[in-house]
């Protein structure tokens, strides 16, 4: 316990001596996060991802996704990547306009990224939204996504 308290003390300290250190935000922790890294996980999803899907492209979902990758859709049915391929080569977006807005992106030391927030859908005057979370893992420099979740989709007013 002496330790416990002695080791707390001593992050306390050099802490208040670095002043500079930024508090998280919602958009990033204090894990160290690399400028480099968060740029590319917000291009992967606000970019690269929304345009597999929008453009049917199998090959650039399948550079994006892990071969381990699992999703657990809105409904609670669970897709691996195969499914995730067969679908969007089946099922071409039929909405106007899409944007992914990233709340929360924290990367670990340990190479595990997780990204969280809100896809709006525009289709016509009817906008609908949805809550997903990514968790992605920094293999050979490059991060893939092995898991997401899709909750909370919802038409607004």
């Amino acid at each position: 316990m002496k330790y416990f308290i002695l080791s707390c003390g001593l992050l306390l300290l050099l802490a208040c001596q670095q002043g500079k250190q930024e508090l998280p935000t919602a958009q990033t922790s204090l894990q160290s996060v690399s400028k480099e890294d968060s740029l590319l996980l917000r291009y992967l999803k606000e970019v690269q991802w929304p345009k597999a899907y929008r453009e049917q492209d199998t090959v650039l979902l399948d550079k994006i996704l892990g071969d381990d990758f699992q999703m657990i859709d809105a409904s609670g049915n669970w897709s691996d990547k195969v499914g995730e391929l067969e679908w969007i080569k089946a099922n071409a977006m039929q909405h106007d306009s899409f944007f992914y807005e990233i709340k929360r992106l924290d990367v670990l030391p340990n190479g595990t990224a997780l990204i969280c927030g809100t896809g709006h859908i525009m289709n016509d005057t009817v906008k609908t939204i949805y809550q997903s979370s990514n968790i992605l893992i920094k293999r050979d420099g490059i991060w893939k996504a092995v898991a997401s979740h899709v909750s909370g989709i919802k038409k607004v007013e």
